[in-house]
């Protein structure tokens, strides 16, 4: 890093906590709290006290987070919350670390700036590759079809592997009930 500091939190750790809800890019305030190192309620409780601070802030819906915490298994590391959790845009994290006031907090605000940066970085990058694409696209005629449809394939992330259906000898596990089987006569 730079200035001579060493990263409290990695990168990736920050990236994966960030979250697309109502198309912003935000992070949940346990993950934020978790990365300040301090406790949940401490941190809502400092948010709660300065307001006006905090106009990039939103409280999910009960109906978000429930969905949020389908998506991410039901022994979420969000834990027995009475209320909906806040997501903090990248400005409301920003405003963090002036409540908070730890050089901790500071130097983690530093970090999730970076990756926040990081993201749009990708994102603008990704837009960028598309709108070239489309325009190589309207200027060659339709041999260059299958080419074109190629490299849409190749950005699009891959899918998840599926289980293998049947039986399978290393294991020797059997075929789920119901499952059809060659007969050998």
């Amino acid at each position: 890093m730079a200035g001579g500091t060493e990263a409290i939190v990695s990168a990736n750790t920050v990236e994966a906590r960030i979250l697309l809800i109502r198309g912003h890019k935000v992070i949940l305030d346990a993950d934020l709290a978790e990365l300040y190192g301090v406790e949940t309620k401490a941190l809502t409780r400092a948010v709660r006290r300065n307001p006006e601070r905090f106009l990039f802030m939103l409280q999910l819906s009960s109906q978000e987070f429930a969905s949020l915490r389908r998506q991410y298994g039901t022994s979420s590391q969000w834990g027995g919350r009475r209320y909906p959790p806040f997501a903090f845009a990248e400005q409301g994290v920003a405003m963090l670390s002036s409540v908070l006031r730890s050089r901790r907090a500071v130097l983690v605000n530093v970090e999730i700036m970076r990756a926040f940066v990081r993201l749009r970085q990708m994102l603008a990058a990704h837009a960028d590759l598309q709108g070239r694409l489309d325009e190589l696209e309207a200027k060659y005629d339709a041999k260059f079809k299958v080419v074109f449809e190629a490299i849409r394939q190749l950005m699009e992330p891959p899918a998840k592997p599926r289980k293998p259906i049947g039986f399978s000898p290393q294991t020797g596990s059997q075929r789920p009930s119901g499952a059809v089987t060659q007969n050998s006569h």
